[in-house]
């Protein structure tokens, strides 16, 4: 009896543990034109921090070949760019466009972790701008779009959150085009 029963938890441990991974609140999936970014590549999302959005591991990653690493969405900000769990990710006006680095360092990365991809060619769903990535000083790829490296705001704590908007007057939101989104409301 006591193997039965540890075997039925383990299994319903992992059932609600890969029905979390699918789940989505906050933000609608925009709906996206055949002419968008392939969707079919490999890619895996990672935040650095796990306060910054869903953890990345083993029970997603099994997911992480049919996913994509960017997709857009509605938010009362107007059409974002999300991660594939829905989380809101930023630019810093700090960065420089197509320079191959981030003005993001040290202390900044614990409030602002990056977008990082396992995928040499990040896919999308719905944004139309130019998707790349550069290399962290820790080797990790992260994702850009149009040349700007893309960011989590670790307030974010769930998909729909935008609280990073605005933030200090150098972090904004960007359009499925790859434009800052400078006018919706402002964060902290």
């Amino acid at each position: 009896m006591k193997h039965h029963l540890g075997a039925g938890l383990a299994i319903l441990a992992l059932a609600a543990a890969l029905t979390g991974c699918g789940s989505s609140t906050g933000t609608t999936p925009a709906a996206s034109s055949p002419a968008t970014g392939g969707a079919t590549s490999s890619a895996g999302t990672s935040s650095g921090t796990s306060s910054a959005s869903p953890s990345g591991t083993s029970a997603s990653s099994s997911q992480a070949s049919s996913a994509v690493d960017l997709k857009a969405a509605s938010s009362a900000a107007g059409s974002i760019v999300v991660d594939a769990k829905g989380m809101s990710l930023y630019f810093f006006t700090k960065d420089t466009k197509d320079s191959g680095t981030s003005a993001c360092t040290g202390s900044c990365l614990v409030q602002w972790p990056p977008l990082t991809t396992t995928s040499g060619s990040p896919t999308a769903e719905g944004v139309t701008g130019k998707l790349g990535t550069i290399t962290t000083p820790d080797g990790k790829k992260q994702v850009t779009l149009n040349g700007m490296p893309l960011y989590y705001f670790a307030k974010d704590t769930k998909p729909g959150d935008t609280l990073g908007q605005g933030v200090g007057g150098v972090w904004y939101l960007s359009d499925p085009s790859g434009a800052m989104i400078k006018s919706a409301g402002q964060g902290y």
